[in-house]
Order: C-alpha cells, then structure tokens, then sequence
C-alpha cells in the first residue's frame, strides 16, 4: 500500500494535528496571559537606612509576552478563515508569536528594573536600591505558554494546507435575480395602454 507523503502515511494525522494545535495554541495563550498577572520578582527597597518589600508582576516586567499571546490567540482562529497561501502567513505568525513569547519570558526571569521602578515610586523618589532579590517560576510558566504556541505554530504550517476552512454559503456569489410576475397577470401600465388603445382589458 502505498503511503502518503503529506500525511505522514496516516489520513489521520492531519486532524490529530488539527487537535493539537488547537489544544497547544489556547493552553499556551492562556499559560501567558495568566502567568502576566502573576509576581515574577520581590525584593526588598533601602533607602534612609529603613527597608519596604516590593514586588513586580509579569506585565509591569514586559507587556510583550501577552501581547504576542494575543496576537497568537488571534491567528489560531484566523488559520481557519483562510486559505492557500494566506493559511501559511498566518501560520507563520502564530510560531514567530510563540518564539517571541518564549523570548520575551526568558529575558524577563532574571529582570530587576521593574523592581527598581516600583520601589522608587513607593518611596516617590527617583531612584531606589533593591537588595535581597528573589524571581518566582512564573517566568518559565510564561516561556512555557509561548513554546505551545510554537508549536501550534509548527502543526499549522505543516498541515494547515490539509485543514477545512470556514464554510462559504454565507458569502455573496452574485445578484438574486429580480421577481417575475406570475403568468397570466397584466401590470397596471398594461391596462392603461389599452384603455388608450380603445381595448377592453377585462
């Protein structure tokens, strides 16, 4: 039997990979946005010789992995509302959405500014020291999220092609065609051409 080089010698695998690029795609932008919302770094401002605990959240450190998230959110639903070589574009910015996320997460685990920052406008100065810094695991839950967008990302531009798309019933294809009179009928500007023509139209 012979085997089919685009769907791996499977007809199914296209739909299990349709399963988990959904699956992946809305865990890993919901991964995210929750782990935005979540302290990534504490710490501890000194200034006058006294101290105050502070902390930073995962979008006062950078709002970029959940703005990709959404931006990758929104290209898994558009995977399917498009075709041909529209799909493999948006494909492709649902995986560079997810590495940026995987990125932007990283980068942020070890992040002290924001600490800084939120420690200065608690004291309102300008500037603030912060000692005895701790960074939580929620930075890894985010890079997390972003590398199942990834691969949700991955799944789309190597099976997107064989994916079905938004039914087109509901699009316009042309004009309804005008109603006709039913058979047998006379308009009223056809009476009154025959009263002029001296005719009974009765």
């Amino acid at each position: 039997m012979k085997r089919d080089p685009t769907t791996g010698g499977s007809t199914s695998a296209p739909r299990r990979a349709l399963a988990g690029a959904l699956l992946s795609g809305a865990v890993g932008a919901a991964a995210v946005l929750i782990a935005a919302g979540q302290t990534w770094g504490e710490g501890e401002a000194t200034v006058g010789g006294s101290q105050l605990p502070v902390s930073a959240s995962g979008s006062s450190v950078s709002g970029l992995p959940s703005a990709l998230a959404l931006v990758g959110l929104a290209s898994l639903v558009a995977v399917f509302a498009v075709r041909r070589a529209g799909r493999t574009i948006v494909a492709a910015v649902l995986a560079l959405s997810g590495a940026g996320a995987v990125g932007a997460a990283l980068l942020g685990s070890g992040d002290t500014d924001a600490l800084e920052r939120n420690a200065a406008d608690v004291m309102g100065i300008t500037q603030a020291a912060v000692t005895g810094v701790s960074h939580s695991g929620w930075p890894w839950v985010s890079a997390l999220g972003g590398l199942l967008l990834l691969c949700a990302g991955l799944l789309a531009l190597s099976y997107g092609r064989q994916w079905p798309a938004m039914s087109g019933r509901y699009e316009r294809v042309g004009r309804r065609a005008p109603r006709q009179a039913p058979a047998g009928t006379e308009r009223p500007e056809d009476i009154w051409r025959a009263l002029d023509r001296g005719e009974d139209p009765t």
